[in-house]
């Protein structure tokens, strides 16, 4: 059955020279709303031992806004000053729930910049002839989709500066979504660092380590970028060098994670991955690195909604489900299975185990079980 979901399209933007100029005034804007109350949080705090609600900070951002000395804020994008707003109330809500640390203040410099508005009234248009996007007070705005078309019913647009000097803007809108095919294949994923996952089915996918093998060229650029004078012309063309190589290893993780992501949704009608603690695991020094080169949470993230967008069971396993430890073939748990152990045989039953892929075939057992309870 066809269901109504959420899906974001991102374009590039090639503003022009005053466009840019009024981008910038809107990313000022934001920031300084975000930081300005964030500060009132704190005061407040300090006094009353409360924070503030985002029914109140709006409240009280209309009252900045008519006040003298403020006019400024009335240039940009009334919509982007409210989200603002939406965004570090969200960062509260995040940090009281435990799902993150408390909010920290926007900084201008060695960032990517944004801000978010929403569409109303036929304030945000599309001419897809033309490759316009309209946005509000900065009007039409020439975009590049690479084949990509942008569908009608827009809900918001995010724009993005990125450190590289790049405008992107991500456009969601609500498209209708047809489910796949029923497929015949089930899969379980095991997690790897030397591999990047084990496939229950014995398929092995190679972790493509896209950051280490740029290490070098990023530590040449970086030391040129050191050497350069603070303020300089050179020194900024170093530094958009360095950006465009950290952009271009993000961009080749991100391609490669929506391929496999996508094929493994295609393929397979259940879908079974152990729940990683990421931000436990990346603590090890020894291993963090390569834990964030691989990128397994953005990964997880994106089969998680895809299965749900095309009709798959995507089932996520408990952390502490001993996986590798089990024997698919009997059950039995060798306590005594250490790390450097990468093949192993059950003393119960004699079968003999590849540790990852043994742990993918319970990972995917453990998975059908959740299922079928």
């Amino acid at each position: 059955m066809a269901e109504l979901i959420n899906k974001a399209y991102k374009v590039r933007l090639y503003p022009l020279p005053e466009q840019e100029v009024q981008f910038s005034k809107t990313f000022g804007c934001a920031r300084w709303v975000y930081n300005h109350f964030l500060e009132r949080h704190n005061e407040i705090y300090k006094v009353e031992k409360r924070y503030l609600s985002y029914s109140e900070c709006s409240e009280m951002l209309t009252q900045i806004k008519a006040a003298p000395g403020t006019e400024w804020l009335a240039e940009v994008d009334k919509f982007a000053l409210q989200n603002s707003l939406k965004d570090l109330d969200a960062a509260f809500v995040n940090y009281f729930e435990g799902r993150a640390g408390y909010p920290r203040f926007k900084s201008k410099r060695g960032s990517k910049q944004s801000y978010q508005t929403n569409y109303t009234n036929g304030n945000i248009r599309v001419d897809r002839e033309r490759r316009l996007l309209r946005l509000p007070k900065v009007g039409w705005v020439r975009y590049a989709a690479d084949g990509r078309e942008i569908p009608g019913s827009i809900v918001n647009v995010t724009v993005t500066w990125t450190p590289s000097g790049k405008y992107f803007a991500s456009v969601l809108c609500q498209v209708v979504v047809e489910p796949l095919q029923p497929a015949d294949k089930e899969t379980g994923i095991d997690m790897g660092i030397k591999k990047f996952a084990i496939l229950s089915t014995g398929e092995v996918i190679e972790n493509p380590k896209y950051y280490i093998k740029a290490q070098k060229k990023l530590a040449r650029l970086q030391r040129a970028l050191s050497k350069k004078k603070k303020g300089s012309k050179n020194r900024e063309k170093e530094r958009l060098k360095v950006a465009r190589q950290q952009e271009k290893v993000a961009n080749q993780r991100r391609d490669f994670q929506h391929k496999l992501s996508k094929r493994l949704v295609v393929e397979n009608q259940v879908i079974s991955m152990e729940d990683l603690r990421i931000k436990n695991m990346v603590k090890n020094r020894k291993l963090a690195k390569a834990i964030s080169d691989a990128g397994w949470g953005e990964f997880q993230r994106m089969v998680e909604y895809k299965s749900a967008w095309y009709g798959r069971a995507f089932v996520k396993v408990d952390p502490f489900y001993p996986s590798s430890k089990l024997c698919e073939k009997c059950g039995t748990k060798n306590a005594m299975l250490t790390l450097s152990d990468r093949e192993w045989q059950c003393p119960e039953c004699g079968a003999i185990h590849d540790r990852d892929l043994n742990a993918a075939r319970n990972i995917l057992a453990e998975g059908k079980r959740i299922l079928a309870g």
